[in-house]
């Protein structure tokens, strides 16, 4: 079998990312052979196949009016990576290609590439760009679902993103796939939570859609018991991710515990000067970020978005730590209320303080929370399981052509 697999980003970035390259790895370890077709950037890690990427995009770097117009274009349907993937299957002939995040730079357009071509396609839901031309299922910050995967108007309407040229494009944008039918060209759609597939069932028929939820190795956090007396959050500084509900909730509680920050974003500066009681640690690599979730005493993860299949949980979930998640998107899937973690209702300061108290003062309870997440772990979400499931799809596909 040989399998082609697709992400717009070749590195690190984020959540996506970290699924991408932990399939990458057990595919290879299990003797599968891999093409890679991503874009390129000095950040890439290593591959055979980069001179087969795209050029390297960002849509904030230039002030220039024309080259925004022409990036907005290219956004939308991109000529250089439709000709690239032709090349690249014309000379290695793929049975199976996953994709992951592609839109924006590389473009659905290649759907209709690899359909043409007879390629069998996987393409991993990580979020909702299939129902939300933002993809972010937010409105000026506030969650919203309004577009429901056809009223593809309202950016611009509701002005969502603050920008009615940004407005502007998502609709275009989707317009555009709708109408030629760009998603249709995808034989098998990966949802990594029961909220996400049904949310794009909107769409996309269900009989298309199969869970499979996202893994981590087992062994890949060690439970040695150890506690700190500290909350830790660890992601990105925004508005959407709750952290200033977090914050405040802390400030709140009686503070019998000491509450840690690892990330960055636009919130950073901000939040550092308005909160100096708490420790703001900055960008932490994952080789640095793994022995501060290993001394935590729990993990906070209070999102105000709809969460997909959150793999912060699931750090947390490796190292027998409790998670305190707000009830949201995937989340409540992830932890069994009062059981391996506690749930909270999103944006509520005075609901997540009470549950920081409850887990702040009673060490017993979160350690039997904590070998609760990782007993859970191991039985549904770890990578193991992932990857039979993954090859399972694959085998089913190609077992139908």
């Amino acid at each position: 079998m040989k399998v082609l697999l697709i992400n717009k980003f070749f590195y690190l970035k984020g959540g996506a990312e970290r699924v991408f390259f932990q399939e990458r790895d057990f595919l290879i370890r299990q003797g599968i052979k891999i093409v890679d077709f991503s874009m390129d950037y000095p950040e890439n890690l290593p591959s055979d196949y980069a001179q087969h990427f795209v050029n390297g995009v960002d849509y904030h770097d230039s002030a220039n009016i024309v080259c925004r117009l022409t990036q907005g274009v290219k956004s939308i349907h991109s000529p250089e990576a439709v000709r690239k993937i032709k090349k690249l299957l014309q000379e290695e002939r793929p049975d199976i290609a996953h994709l992951h995040n592609i839109y924006h730079q590389l473009t659905p357009s290649i759907l209709h590439v690899l359909k043409k071509k007879g390629v069998k396609t996987v393409l991993t839901l990580h979020d909702g760009k299939l129902v939300c031309p933002a993809y972010t299922m937010l409105d000026k910050g506030n969650l919203c679902l309004a577009c429901d995967g056809k009223y593809y108007y309202l950016p611009v309407i509701r002005n969502c993103q603050e920008s009615i040229a940004q407005g502007c494009l998502l609709m275009i944008e989707a317009l555009w796939h709708k109408m030629f039918r760009s998603y249709e060209n995808v034989d098998r759609f990966i949802a990594p939570s029961r909220f996400i597939a049904d949310l794009i069932s909107r769409r996309i028929s269900k009989e298309k859609i199969t869970i499979l939820p996202n893994g981590v190795c087992h062994n890949s956090g060690v439970s040695s018991g150890e506690d700190g007396n500290y909350g830790l959050y660890f992601g990105r500084l925004s508005r959407e991710k709750g952290i200033e509900t977090l914050l405040r909730s802390h400030a709140a509680t009686r503070n019998h515990f000491s509450l840690k920050i690892a990330g960055v974003g636009p919130l950073e500066e901000q939040l550092r000067s308005k909160y100096p009681a708490v420790e703001f640690m900055g960008h932490l690599s994952q080789q640095n970020l793994k022995p501060v979730i290993q001394r935590s005493s729990f993990v906070i993860v209070p999102s105000e978005c709809y969460e997909n299949c959150s793999m912060t949980v699931l750090e947390a979930m490796a190292f027998g730590k409790p998670v305190i998640g707000s009830r949201i998107g995937g989340i409540p899937e992830q932890i069994e209320d009062q059981k391996s973690g506690l749930l909270f209702e999103p944006g509520s300061v005075d609901d997540l303080k009470d549950k920081l108290e409850i887990l702040g003062q009673n060490v017993d309870y979160r350690h039997f929370l904590g070998r609760n997440a990782r007993q859970k772990l191991a039985r549904e979400y770890s990578f193991e399981k992932h990857g039979v499931g993954l090859l399972k799809i694959y085998d089913q596909l190609l077992a139908d052509s």
